[in-house]
């Protein structure tokens, strides 16, 4: 495998000496004729090293491009000044954190450049480097901004903060209008995509480039990018279950692999959720809670082209925050009437498994707890026992602190106790298909496991039974789909009591075919 200098190992890794590649440079090549651009794309999907690249290549820097798409195919004779925005190192939870960022940012863009700059706004700032620059190299400038919604993202538990800090940037990239005749290119990064009122108010130009089918792959590894580069790392797994735990991601186009996941693959040699480790998605799970959140919807989840667009911080959606973080991704789209219809859900195993059992966690902090539930269910139904579910799904309810029904009615919310037994058998590795559709309605919960199929209805009672959960299953027939399909087709009821908070039934019955 080709080495290559280090600014420019696109999306690669030193693995074992060798420099694995894949070359974005084709996506470069669209960018060569200017213009303003804005990509959102979820954390660690190499959005940083593409933005290297480019000032690389907008630098002139000819050699480093050796072997790659553009390396024939670009004017290396014109060489721009780049001005590179970063925002990805340190935490910046506060607007005095941001303005003392900023301030450091300016100083030793003043170093590196070796211009003197006046002004005292920061808008001020970058418009007065930006002028100097074009003044000093005869060429118009390139600015590049990596993650220029981290210091709003870092302060989003304190709304307050969040809001001072997106005035601070706004006034900040206000400077990109007022210097456009001197703006070569102009490409900024981030995690969420915030309306262009509230952040680049004037730029009427920008092109957001996130949900565009010519640059869908730009960030990430492809099917294809992985069976060819690497090559000789993938023939060691089953490509299926690398498939299964790390694929998925999709911006209208190629689904794609989260690059962090697989590297890390590769040197660990076994299967862990790398990418969701390096983050805690906390605030999210608190939006859950806030809005009674029900959660098996995240499989299938329906939403507008306007919540899937644009973030306000004025008014947080969960369904807005989970795709641009990347814990869905777009399953299809469709047209209907006069808009376009989005449905959700999770990108892969890693993501829909990792994120129940932290969703269980902010529950039942009591991970021996979670871990010895999950595999007193897999034992149940792996030695088919399937009355001891009632009794294991009733300990764990048991277990959820009191605190969490005071001054809610999260007792008599059904979509409540179907969340965390979903979660629960998700987060269990389990196959789960919620909503599950039939032609004779809609299922709340299936699981399929050890070519068995359990189809699940819930109820929530006053204090007594009323035998009416297991009922409906039977009656609607719910299960027909699934005959001569697996083995064997089990459905279950269960009723959860307001007063207790917890089981108050549970029935089982196997159906046979001549049912």
């Amino acid at each position: 495998m080709k080495k290559l200098p280090i600014g420019i190992q696109t999306f690669g890794k030193i693995i074992n000496e060798n420099c694995y590649y894949v070359d974005k440079t084709p996506f470069i090549k669209k960018l060569e004729q200017g213009g303003y651009y804005f990509l959102s794309r979820p954390r660690r999907f190499g959005k940083s090293l593409f933005l290297d690249t480019v000032k690389e290549a907008f630098s002139g820097n000819k050699e480093l491009f050796k072997g790659l798409y553009i390396y024939d195919k670009w004017d290396w004779s014109k060489k721009h000044p780049v001005i590179k925005i970063d925002f990805t190192e340190g935490n910046i939870k506060t607007p005095e954190d941001l303005k003392i960022k900023l301030t450091e940012m300016f100083i030793s863009l003043q170093r590196e450049f070796d211009v003197e700059i006046t002004f005292q706004t920061f808008s001020g700032k970058l418009g007065e480097l930006i002028y100097a620059l074009y003044k000093k190299y005869n060429q118009q400038v390139v600015v590049l901004v990596d993650e220029y919604d981290k210091p709003i993202l870092d302060a989003i538990e304190n709304i307050e903060y969040a809001k001072e800090n997106r005035e601070i940037l706004k006034d900040l990239y206000s400077a990109l209008k007022k210097a456009d005749p001197y703006i070569k290119l102009a490409f900024l990064t981030g995690v969420s995509r915030f309306s262009k009122v509230s952040i680049f108010s004037g730029l009427n130009q920008l092109r957001d480039i996130t949900l565009s089918p010519e640059f869908a792959t730009i960030c990430g590894y492809t099917q294809t990018d992985l069976e060819a580069v690497f090559a000789d790392r993938i023939k060691d797994f089953d490509k299926e279950e690398v498939k299964k735990w790390y694929n998925g991601y999709s911006w209208l186009g190629e689904k794609v692999y989260n690059p962090f996941d697989i590297l890390l693959l590769f040197a660990e040699r076994q299967f862990r959720p790398y990418w969701f480790e390096t983050g805690t998605p906390t605030f999210l799970i608190k939006l859950f809670k806030q809005y009674n959140y029900y959660l098996p919807e995240l499989e299938n989840l329906e939403v507008g082209e306007e919540l899937l667009s644009n973030l306000d911080i004025d008014s947080l959606y969960v369904e807005n925050l989970l795709f641009q973080t990347g814990y869905l991704t777009i399953k299809n789209v469709e047209r209907r009437l006069y808009r376009e219809v989005y449905t959700l859900s999770y990108p892969n195993y890693e993501v829909k498994v990792s994120l129940n059992n932290f969703f269980l966690l902010h529950f039942v902090p009591d991970r021996s707890l979670k871990d010895k539930t999950e595999n007193e269910l897999e034992k149940a139904l792996r030695d088919n026992q399937i009355e001891k579910l009632k009794d294991i799904l009733h300990r764990f309810f048991a277990s959820i602190p009191y605190d969490w029904y005071r001054k809610n009615d999260l007792e008599s919310y059904e979509g409540f106790y179907a969340s965390i037994v979903y979660a629960l058998f998700s987060g269990a590795g389990f196959e789960t298909i919620a909503e599950d559709t039939t032609n004779k309605g809609k299922v709340d919960l299936t699981i399929i496991y050890n070519n068995k199929a359990y189809i699940i209805e819930f109820k929530v009672v006053e204090d007594q039974p009323e035998k009416t959960a297991l009922k409906q299953v039977e009656e609607k027939k719910y299960y027909e789909k699934y005959l001569g399909k697996y083995e064997e087709v089990y459905l279950i009821g269960i009723e959860f009591g307001k007063k207790d908070r917890n089981i108050a039934d549970f029935d089982y019955k196997k159906i046979q075919e001549a049912d």
